[in-house]
């Protein structure tokens, strides 16, 4: 199957989607997964070019896109919105959205009705979401109904009232072994993958060894079989404060500020727009060639 826009190959030609099937085949064949997120057209478009694998429509968009404290008020509208934004890029890489707060922990219905949302309106080729044993019922009836479904561990955002913060996961015995086995519910009840956030590295490995899925870690250690950032987060684009495992690629933020920083003197000064952004006058544009075609058409 060809793409109907993103990256090329070598040779030029369009390249092939990436499908579940193939996110499944990397499982201990590797490379890693490189899952990044993204919330619209042009972002889309620039990290399907750099090459990663699985972009996520997350739920993080009401925090990052929004400015909200949390996620919880985040809608499936919003997300089916944002979806079709990042979608029109016609990526390469596979595209996952989040299954919002509310919309599928009521029941199995529920959650297959929201998930066929995202699919139907949302244009995504696969959903995500929270929880482990307790919704392995919710994600066995979406699958049947051949949708893709992500699990997440670990750090879960939707329960940041219940966990008390954003906080890491995992620690103790107890609590590790209730990840290992909230995996293991994922697996038998279809996942292809499943998202490892802020958990200790050794829990994360254990996991990976355990499951015949892909996990993806997010604060997770180097074990995995792929990792996720937020896109904003990665670039320095965020002036809040980042945690821990948000490793900044770059710092656009600054950059941005500087541009519009010289924007806004250049407009101050005059000196934009000069010449080189300015269409000519009527004037000049109006030479011999021109004024002889509107004599023509008044005869």
């Amino acid at each position: 199957m060809v793409s109907k826009g993103g990256n090329a190959n070598e040779s030029g030609a369009p390249a092939r989607r990436m499908s579940v099937p193939d996110i499944l085949a990397r499982k201990g064949a590797g490379p890693p997964l490189a899952m990044v997120t993204a919330y619209d057209f042009t972002m889309a478009r620039l990290v399907d070019e750099a090459g990663v694998d699985v972009i996520l429509v997350g739920d993080s968009l009401g925090m990052v896109v929004q400015g909200l404290e949390n996620t919880l008020p985040v809608t499936l509208e919003e997300v089916c919105y944002h979806g079709r934004a990042v979608a029109r890029a016609q990526p390469r890489a596979h595209l996952v959205g989040d299954m919002p707060f509310m919309s599928y922990q009521v029941s199995p219905a529920q959650a297959v009705e929201s998930a066929g949302e995202l699919m139907k309106h949302g244009s995504f080729e696969s959903v995500k979401l929270e929880g482990g044993a307790d919704l392995a019922e919710h994600v066995s009836r979406i699958v049947g109904a051949g949708i893709p479904v992500m699990g997440h561990l670990g750090l879960q955002p939707q329960r940041v009232h219940a966990l008390g913060g954003f906080k890491m996961q995992g620690r103790g015995r107890s609590a590790a072994a209730k990840i290992l086995s909230d995996a293991r519910a994922l697996e038998r009840a279809g996942v292809y993958a499943i998202v490892l956030e802020a958990i200790p590295p050794d829990v994360a490995e254990q996991v990976t060894r355990t499951v015949a899925v892909p996990t993806i870690g997010i604060g997770a250690g180097p074990k995995c079989d792929g990792q996720v950032l937020v896109c904003v987060d990665m670039l320095g684009m965020s002036r809040a404060h980042a945690p821990k495992f948000a490793k900044r690629y770059d710092e656009i933020g600054d950059a941005i500020v500087g541009a519009v920083r010289r924007y806004v003197e250049e407009v101050r000064s005059g000196a934009f727009p000069g010449p080189e952004h300015t269409f000519q006058p009527n004037e000049a544009a109006s030479g011999p060639t021109e004024a002889a075609q509107v004599l023509s058409l008044r005869r």
